[in-house]
């Protein structure tokens, strides 16, 4: 199937201070690209990879699993450390445990971590049917969109979730948990009070497991889940910056290794 216009992965050729993101379950890139352009304009090397199954339809979806998920973040991982000094992982609700995970299994290879509204657990009585329920029935409402913005403001994502996929999610969401004493980076977690889709309990829990020193929480007064396309997202893009900028100076490699930078964007 052909990808959804505005889905498209995003790279930017930059310095040598590399950004992973990672977006989140039936979500696509462009719930991200104004971050990662964001940095991509301050001259850091970006890569905002399109998950398998996503940005097509939700049927393709069902036919993937955490492991390919995951699989396509550690490749764009891999690259961009033989491309960077320092790579950095952000990522967004599923995005973010991600995120975490790279950092809990290559240790000093990620020299920080951004989550935003980081998701941890399948909550509810319905996940405990997911293995059994997700053969009778094939999908169910969509979580996208939940952004406080009442105008202009849209996530591209799916309408449907399939539960095949959940229920992957689930064990996902599960194996991360059990690696999260293992992340060590710096780490800096924002998050919506007012998430209609990720309880604060998800952001309560990664905060309790991680073996992390420096760590920083941010409330996102203003935004719903979707905060990177929200009334805060400016502030998202600010802070991670300056996270990065303090544990990298000189980020913005491109204008401080006097190289030019060149974009590199699928999809414009």
């Amino acid at each position: 199937m052909p990808v959804l216009p505005g889905a498209e992965p995003f790279r930017h050729e930059g310095g040598e201070i590399g950004v992973l993101l990672c977006h989140g379950f039936t979500g696509c890139p462009q719930s991200l690209r104004p971050w990662a352009e964001f940095l991509a304009e301050r001259g850091l090397t970006v890569s905002l990879p399109l998950l398998p199954g996503h940005g097509t339809r939700w049927q393709d979806l069902q036919l993937t699993g955490w492991q390919d998920w995951y699989a396509e973040v550690d490749r764009e991982f891999r690259a961009l450390s033989e491309r960077c000094e320092r790579v950095f992982v952000f990522g967004l609700s599923m995005g973010g445990a991600l995120a975490l995970r790279l950092a809990a299994r290559h240790g000093n290879a990620v020299s920080g971590v951004v989550v935003v509204n980081p998701a941890n657990k399948v909550h509810g009585l319905a996940a405990h049917a997911l293995p059994a329920v997700r053969y009778l029935v094939r999908s169910t409402k969509g979580l996208a969109d939940d952004i406080a913005k009442d105008t202009g403001t849209h996530e591209l994502g799916y309408d449907r979730v399939p539960l095949h996929a959940a229920h992957s999610l689930r064990r996902f969401f599960q194996r991360v948990d059990s690696e999260l004493p293992q992340v060590t980076q710096p780490l800096l977690l924002l998050r919506s009070p007012q998430d209609h889709v990720v309880p604060p309990a998800d952001s309560a829990r990664v905060l309790s497991r991680v073996s992390s020193t420096d760590v920083t929480e941010t409330l996102l007064e203003r935004s719903y889940h979707v905060a990177t396309l929200d009334h805060d997202a400016e502030r998202i893009f600010q802070d991670s910056y300056e996270f990065i900028g303090r544990l990298a100076p000189g980020a913005g490699a491109g204008t401080v290794a006097g190289e030019e930078t060149k974009e590199t964007a699928s999809g414009g």
